[in-house]
């Protein structure tokens, strides 16, 4: 809701408003904080998380210190390539550049200056990645992140409100914002005034009217998001005048165990694993991509298909937390024989040992796969097998509101507003119009960049005086 500001007396009032306390909020206040300016975070949450906690909390970025100790070469130039052929240029070619040429820098910031344990993530590369350029916390969880985050804001002193929903803007006839309205779950608000306000409230992906409209395939998904992405950033951005851009892309996933709801990582499949559906038959290439294989999961009888891989890739999985929740909560199953596996989830034991051995014979180069996987350079699964239930998700909208390459919020005809900023999900990001876009890692990559850009800018707007 947008309210007028006329008249009004706010009791206190802060140099930078942030709303949202994942990983793009508490960036954008550490970024102001050192800028010079007060800030203040206000969370819905009783404690920080967001989109972020429930992540594997790994952000790509190129040409970083931890790739070069690893002998990894890679420039924000092939970044940008690869982001750029994975969303097919339907992205704003300037935010892809501000966010590839920001990342490295970010990264490496948050280490430094603030103590996030970044270490690059090796073993295997995730789709659209051309070089391993993901750079996760030790145990790859969002969770460690938001912790890493949450301890350096609170280090640094930023005040935060939680257990606080921001319900209203005050805005000027221009749109410059003057403050917000929160309430509490007791019932209680109040009103505080800003000088910048940073939108970093995420998408709409909890908001099935929005979803229906804009991503109609994943209306009736799981929604494996946070429940707080409610598209109010988008929604008070179009009220004040601004552009919602891209509003189709979303990021999906094709893994998430069920009925457990734990993710399970893509790098079996990217190592040599495969789905198949009940029938025991293989549906696509799963190396196209975990987001737009949500959609293909969600295609198959009663919305289900199955992770195969052997104990090569079962260790593989073990680097990762939600894999490990995911084994303690018995939704993983080990079989010596595939026959046995398929037993155990109801699929037709000749029918997935034929689709074995059909990917067993591409590994080997024969014959060529109808649905382009290529197979060789990877080992070829073998006994111990092992298989997961999964189904197709919806994580976030990869669509907002259309920004500038210094995060201020666009009007219909491409104008800044005075002084409203916004990253991650509430902001358009670099993955195109539909779920094929998302290249791995894309949502946090915005998130922690965006927000450094947004909260540096506040800070400077304000400070400047204008």
């Amino acid at each position: 809701m947008i309210r007028p500001a006329a008249g009004m007396k706010f009791p206190s009032e802060v140099a930078v408003l942030v709303i949202g306390a994942g990983a793009c909020g508490l960036v954008a206040a550490l970024a102001a904080k050192e800028a010079g300016a007060e800030v203040l975070v206000i969370e819905r949450d009783a404690l920080p998380s967001g989109s972020t906690a429930l992540s594997s909390g790994l952000i790509p970025a190129a040409a970083t210190r931890f790739q070069a100790e690893r002998g990894v070469a890679d420039s924000v130039d092939a970044f940008i390539a690869d982001i750029m052929a994975k969303n097919k240029h339907g992205a704003d070619p300037a935010i892809v550049r501000v966010v590839a040429a920001g990342a490295g820098p970010t990264i490496e910031w948050l280490a430094d200056r603030h103590g996030v344990g970044f270490e690059l993530v090796e073993g295997f590369l995730y789709p659209g990645h051309d070089v391993a350029r993901m750079h996760g916390t030790s145990r790859r969880t969002g969770q460690q992140l938001m912790g890493s985050l949450t301890a350096a804001s609170a280090a640094r002193g930023i005040d935060m409100l939680t257990s606080a929903r921001v319900v209203a803007l005050y805005a000027e006839p221009d749109g410059r914002i003057a403050g917000v309205a929160i309430t509490r779950p007791d019932g209680s608000g109040e009103t505080i005034g800003c000088r910048a306000l940073v939108l970093a409230c995420n998408g709409y992906g909890g908001n099935r009217e929005l979803v229906a409209r804009h991503i109609p395939e994943m209306a009736e998904a799981l929604y494996f998001g946070h429940a707080g992405n409610t598209g109010d950033a988008l929604l008070w951005g179009e009220a004040l005048g601004g552009i919602g851009r891209d509003l189709g892309g979303y990021q999906g996933h094709g893994a998430v165990a069920q009925p457990h709801g734990i993710l399970i990582t893509w790098a079996l499949m990217m190592e040599g694993g495969i789905q198949v559906n009940a029938a025991g038959a293989r549906f696509s290439n799963e190396h196209l991509g975990y987001s737009e294989q949500a959609a293909a999961v969600l295609a198959q009888p009663d919305g289900v298909a199955f992770c195969l891989y052997d104990e090569r890739l079962h260790r593989l999985g073990g680097q990762f937390e939600d894999y490990r929740v995911a084994e303690r909560a018995g939704a993983i199953r080990r079989a010596e024989a595939i026959e046995d596996l398929a037993g155990g989830f109801a699929i037709p034991p000749a029918a997935l040992a034929r689709t074995l051995a059909e990917t067993r014979a591409l590994a080997a180069g024969r014959g060529s796969d109808p649905f382009g996987r290529d197979f060789r350079g990877k080992p070829a699964l073998a006994a111990p097998f092992y298989g997961v239930r999964v189904t197709g998700a919806l994580f976030h909208t990869q669509g907002g509101l259309a920004v500038d390459g210094f995060a201020r919020v666009l009007r219909r005809d491409g104008a800044a507003m005075p002084n409203l900023f916004a990253g991650g999900g509430a902001a358009r990001g670099v993955s195109g119009a539909t779920a094929a876009g998302y290249l791995s890692g894309n949502g946090l990559l915005t998130a922690v960049v965006l927000g450094r850009v947004a909260g540096a800018n506040a800070a400077g707007l304000v400070l400047s005086g204008r």
